[in-house]
C-alpha cells in the first residue's frame, strides 16, 4: 500500500508522533486515518505512562490566573523534566488552562490519592445512608458506592475533573496528551486558590 509523505507529515503534526510511528500505524490501519489516530493515541498514552513512572520532573513553571471579576485568583505549579519544555508555549498554555480550571471548579484535592482516609470513609457513610431509603439490592450496594465515590472524585479532585473547555477530557487526559506530544514527564505539584 502506498502512503503519501503528505499524509505522514499531516498526522505527525497532528499527533506529535515520530515519522516511523506514524508510518507503522498507517500500515496497521490500512491507510484509514481515523484508525491511525486511535492507534497513535493509544501508543502515546502507553509512552506517557512509562515516562511518568520512570522519570523525574525537576523543572517547570508557576502559573497565576486572576479571574476577570478580580475576586478569584489561582496558582498552579506544573513541573516537567527540562527547562526547554518549561519554556515551550504549549506547556505554558497547559499550565494556564489548569490554573483556569482551578479557578472555575475549585477542586479540594489534587487526586483521589490525596483525599484523606477519614474524608473517604465519611463520604461512604453518607452514600450508604442515602441508599438505605432506596431499597437497592444488597449485591449492588458496593458497585453503587464505588460509582458515587468516583463521582465525588470527579467533582473534588483536579486530575479527575472534566476539562472546562472540553468535557470529553479530564485534566489527567490533558496532561497525558501533552506528555505524549512533548515527550517529557509532567505533573502538577501544587495548586492554590483564593477568592472573595
Amino acid at each position: 500500500m502506498e502512503i503519501s509523505k503528505e499524509l505522514i507529515q499531516q498526522l505527525r503534526e497532528q499527533t506529535g508522533a515520530g515519522i516511523m510511528d506514524v508510518k507503522k500505524a498507517l500500515q496497521e490501519a490500512n491507510g484509514d486515518e481515523e484508525k491511525t489516530l486511535d492507534l497513535l493515541r493509544k501508543k502515546g498514552k502507553k509512552i506517557a505512562a512509562k515516562k511518568q513512572a520512570e522519570r523525574e520532573a525537576k523543572e517547570g513553571i508557576v502559573e497565576a490566573y486572576v479571574h476577570g471579576n478580580k475576586k478569584t485568583a489561582t496558582l498552579v505549579q506544573l513541573t516537567c523534566e527540562t527547562d526547554f519544555v518549561a519554556k515551550n508555549e504549549e506547556f505554558k498554555a497547559l499550565a494556564h488552562d489548569i490554573a483556569m480550571q482551578v479557578a472555575a471548579m475549585d477542586p479540594q484535592y489534587l487526586s483521589p490519592e490525596k483525599v484523606p482516609t477519614d474524608i473517604i470513609e465519611k463520604e461512604k457513610e453518607i452514600i450508604k445512608e442515602q441508599l438505605k431509603n432506596e431499597n437497592k439490592p444488597a449485591e449492588m450496594l458496593d458497585k453503587i458506592v464505588e460509582g458515587k465515590l468516583n463521582k465525588f472524585y470527579e467533582e473534588n479532585c483536579l486530575l479527575n475533573q472534566k476539562f472546562i473547555k472540553d468535557d470529553s477530557k479530564t485534566i489527567n487526559d490533558l496532561i497525558t496528551d501533552k506528555i505524549a506530544k512533548l515527550g517529557e514527564k509532567m505533573e502538577i505539584r501544587k495548586i492554590a486558590r483564593i477568592s472573595f
